[in-house]
């Protein structure tokens, strides 16, 4: 068993068996055509060469030998900085080039910065989501994908008169003092999660989530639950974490089949197994991929476990399932 040399993850050597089938996973492309910047913590950021990350996963998906059952977005298509009238055009342009994926749709979730750009309910028409933000569906008999919208109790993505962003402003003035509430300083531990650029699953989704959840287990399904914010400390810094991460994560423990919970948002990356056996796995963003690096990967999904086979900056993870599983 070997270590990731940057502390994210392991890897193991793979079984020689074929996988059931295989995904492509990339996260927080964050497009702009801008000349290249810095995150609020002085990290580089590749405005127009996250793109050219984009490219080459997909070129690197469709030349798999097996062939890929579908490639999933983990969010942040679009960067905050991307000027407002090429919102638009810069988001068609990243879902242009994931239309050049060959084997089988491509699957989008919403990120902060998507919501910075443009309104829901546009993201929710150019991503091709099946009339809302938070879906599942079962690409392979006995194992069904959940994404979830983990904006849908936030103050991005709604009118500032919505009662969604009303309670959620409520909610960071509570937890939150600072006159900037996308400043976490001051605050300790868990909750510097308490900031503007994060959010959480609203009660409906939560319901939604559980009934998902349920019917899978009365399947016997296993389940990859997907989504922009992570919900594990474990598999993120704190700062980057799902506001009500405990009560999705009571729910995701709820039934017992699922297996990992796959996230972006945290650039740099994380992965962890939670006390009940579920892999958390935060995966590495495009955005900082110097020119000539990469940032991508491809889940190769065996009975028994999940395998990230990273590209780049992506760090590869070997993930044993202990959840009950269908061969």
């Amino acid at each position: 068993m070997l270590a990731h040399p940057g502390g994210v993850g392991v890897v193991r050597a793979s079984a020689a068996k074929e996988p059931l089938f295989s995904f492509g996973v990339i996260a927080d492309v964050q497009y702009a055509d801008i000349p290249d910047g810095r995150s609020f913590l002085g990290v580089p950021r590749y405005y127009r060469h996250s793109i050219t990350v984009l490219q080459r996963a997909v070129r690197s998906w469709n030349s798999h030998k097996a062939g890929l059952k579908f490639c999933v977005n983990f969010g942040d298509i679009v960067d905050g900085f991307c000027p407002k009238d090429r919102s638009l055009s810069a988001v068609q342009a990243v879902v242009a080039e994931f239309d050049r994926f060959h084997g089988g749709p491509a699957y989008h979730m919403l990120g902060n910065h998507c919501l910075y750009n443009l309104p829901r309910s546009e993201l929710v028409s150019v991503l091709r989501m099946p009339g809302r933000a938070y879906y599942d569906f079962s690409p392979w008999p006995g194992y069904r994908f959940v994404v979830l919208d983990a904006y849908d109790f936030s103050t991005v993505g709604w009118p500032r008169d919505h009662p969604v962003a009303l309670a959620a402003r409520r909610f960071l003035e509570e937890r939150n003092p600072n006159a900037d509430k996308n400043s976490p300083t001051g605050l300790a531990g868990e909750d510097r999660r308490f900031v503007m650029f994060n959010g959480g699953v609203g009660e409906e989704q939560l319901r939604w989530l559980d009934g998902a959840l349920r019917s899978a287990a009365r399947r016997g399904e296993t389940v990859v639950v997907c989504s922009h914010l992570p919900l594990h400390p474990g598999a993120v810094s704190p700062a980057g974490l799902m506001w009500n991460y405990e009560e999705a994560l009571a729910v995701v423990h709820r039934h017992g089949c699922v297996a990992a919970c796959l996230a972006g948002h945290d650039h740099k990356g994380g992965y962890a197994v939670d006390a009940r056996g579920v892999h958390h796995r935060t995966l590495e963003a495009a955005l900082e991929c110097p020119p000539g690096t990469d940032a991508f990967g491809r889940v190769d999904v065996f009975p028994g476990r999940l395998s990230l086979a990273g590209s780049g900056r992506m760090a590869s993870t070997d993930m044993p399932l202990t959840v009950p599983r269908v061969s």
